[in-house]
């Protein structure tokens, strides 16, 4: 099975902690060149000293907030002026956990720009240089709720929804150009953002949060929460050469906690 990266240029977004950084570290050790993308640059300037150099792969950053696409658009548009880019993992956090009912206006407008405007934004970016160099691969990081959505978590449902609907029209009109697009959908890993939402459902709830990790623990068949490790050697598989074939999918890399087939 080819799993090599070697001389191919990828652009991981929020990837200074979490998932993101687990992904950049994986496709790396795979001999890819990483551009991680975050809005804090002394997080980005610490995250790439963090990723493997031994087959000479050359890592760099970008900043920029995705709170502010018409920024992100132009911080990528000059990057690929100057260099191809093989593969693009769109990873973005998630909005504030809550009801949907309490949900405003603005927070599905913000999250709507931070997720799907700003995974499109990037995907036209680069899909002319992958059509040129006959080998693309967008993977987007977003929820097992697209399978089946979460509780108190209105906002991400919806748009996680929509970015998923978006994906796969993508898939079905770049195969032909050998670029594949395909989902992961990460269930409860052990990342700042499960820390916090675990916080707010135990200040919610009046409990203690050993309390409602045990029990989201117990709603997972392995009885444990995901490594961001785990996650990402699956999206390091979708980005290889191995995985040419996969294409329009949405993976869960959950445990089994999804409770559909």
């Amino acid at each position: 099975m080819n799993l090599s990266l070697e001389e191919k240029k990828a652009i991981v977004c929020g990837s200074t902690q979490g998932i993101g950084l687990a992904i950049a570290e994986e496709l790396a050790l795979l001999g890819a060149s990483c551009t991680l993308i975050a809005r804090n640059e002394e997080a980005l300037k610490e995250a790439v000293l963090k990723l493997d150099t031994q087959l000479r792969q050359q890592h760099n950053y970008l900043v920029a907030d995705f709170s502010k696409p018409d920024e992100l658009k132009k911080v990528i548009a000059a990057h690929v002026a100057k260099s191809p880019v093989h593969i693009l993992i769109n990873n973005t956090g998630g909005p504030a956990a809550g009801p949907i009912t309490e949900a405003t206006e603005e927070a599905f407008l913000n999250t709507f720009n931070q997720h799907l405007i700003c995974n499109h934004i990037l995907a036209k970016a680069v899909i002319p240089s992958m059509k040129k160099e006959g080998y693309g691969r967008i993977v987007n990081i977003i929820s097992t709720s697209v399978k089946i959505p979460l509780k108190n978590l209105g906002v991400s449902n919806t748009i996680r929804g929509a970015v998923a609907s978006w994906s796969k029209t993508m898939a079905n009109e770049l195969g032909q150009f050998k670029i594949t697009v395909n989902n992961i959908l990460p269930g409860f890993t052990a990342t700042q953002r499960l820390t916090t939402l675990i916080d707010t459902m135990a200040k919610k709830g009046n409990t203690v949060v050993d309390i409602v990790e045990k029990n989201m623990m117990e709603e997972v068949p392995m009885k444990r929460f995901a490594e961001a490790s785990e996650v990402a050697a699956v999206a390091a598989f979708l980005a290889s050469p191995a995985a040419s074939y996969v294409n329009g999918v949405s993976i869960p890399v959950d445990g089994g906690r999804t409770g559909s087939i």
